[in-house]
């Protein structure tokens, strides 16, 4: 069993086991770079079948992590209900904490690993329990629905949550069934706006933000409009509602996928994080994608060597105290419970343009 990249050499049968994935991230990895990822990928992949576990990566790993050794692969919602499915005795999260986490909430019997004790969220981090419950005391009766980006901790003080992909019909959800005109949803600021142009609900938001979506502007969609004015524009709805005003398509990672598998623009700018235009493109080729894109640091935390060095050192354990859990478990499983939307959830930006609706900010 290796133990680093020393010990691991790019023998021919590593080169043929490791073929597929190489066809799919060869636009994306250099060939010295996958005389690397390659013996890391078939080692990783052998001990998985050994040792009975399972990876779940995010669309935001990188391609040789995302093609290369992902089981499971998707946004949030996918990767979650994924995780309830799993018969494997380990997971390991290709994503960060906050994810591990939602995993572990949902298999509290499985061994959930996290490669990177450091991969974690600016948008996780901008609110704690304490908060909530703060919050709460100040809104008494209304629904709590909280993106699927948070902590446990907070998690367990929410009524349901969401992801981008089923936002819009979780706040309708949670309306509905309060019988109330308005719902808390927290903590991302420019989500709980874009959600609040897509419906008559009242939202009450939280000023959290994803640092990569954050900084998209819409100067950035213009200079890519001179640049390349046949280009089709797809924004995160993480992103400023100016940004996805000014888009030609706005939606969730997997409505972004979705989109770009189905319709094969010849040109299309994917206003996110920077590895999801790298693994679209390994299926989908002719199409040709262009920035700019936002690296995120959290993210990118996680390796194919720090994902070996989990599975044969069994490290880093994701542990949440059973209190936490069980009451987290009861929001995850609600969202989880929800009919998915026949098709990837997308938001209507003609809706949106003429649809203002205050949102109040706590």
């Amino acid at each position: 069993m290796a133990d680093g990249f020393a010990a691991l050499t790019f023998t021919p049968e590593v080169e043929a086991l490791t073929a597929p994935v190489w066809d799919k991230v060869k636009d994306a990895v250099t060939p010295l770079d996958w005389q690397v990822h390659a013996p890391l990928i078939a080692e990783i992949n052998r001990i998985k079948r050994e040792k009975n576990a399972v990876i779940l990566a995010h669309n935001y790993m990188t391609p040789e992590i995302f093609h290369g050794v992902g089981d499971y692969v998707g946004d949030s919602l996918g990767l979650a209900r994924e995780a309830a499915r799993s018969d494997a005795k380990i997971i390991v999260q290709a994503g960060v904490h906050f994810m591990a986490e939602t995993s572990k909430v949902l298999c509290p019997d499985k061994t959930v690993l996290i490669p990177d004790l450091r991969a974690g969220c600016s948008l996780a981090s901008s609110i704690t329990g304490a908060d909530v419950r703060l919050i709460k005391q100040r809104y008494p009766g209304l629904p709590v629905v909280t993106y699927v980006n948070t902590t446990a901790d907070v998690k367990a003080e929410t009524d349901i949550c969401c992801t981008s992909a089923n936002a819009v019909q979780v706040v309708e959800w949670a309306a509905k069934e309060w019988g109330v005109d308005k719902v808390i949803l927290i903590p991302d600021e420019y989500l709980a706006r874009n959600v609040a142009a897509q419906t008559d609900v009242k939202i009450i938001a939280w000023k959290g933000a994803c640092e990569v979506h954050q900084r998209f502007t819409v100067d950035d969609i213009a200079e890519m409009r001179v640049s390349f004015p046949g280009a089709e524009i797809l924004a995160h709805p993480e992103c400023p509602e100016d940004v996805l005003n000014a888009a030609d398509f706005a939606g969730s990672t997997a409505a972004m996928t979705d989109y770009v598998e189905k319709r094969r623009p010849r040109q299309v700018v994917l206003i996110t994080e920077c590895s999801m235009a790298s693994n679209i493109a390994g299926d989908v080729p002719g199409v040709q994608f262009i920035g700019p894109c936002n690296m995120c640091p959290h993210m990118k935390r996680i390796t194919l060597q720090n994902i070996l060095d989990a599975l044969v050192k069994n490290q880093f354990e994701v542990t949440i105290h059973p209190d936490i859990a069980e009451r987290a478990r009861l929001a995850v499983q609600r969202m989880i419970d929800l009919p998915p939307p026949a098709i990837p959830a997308r938001y209507d930006l003609v809706k949106a343009r003429g649809h203002h609706v205050d949102v109040e900010l706590i």
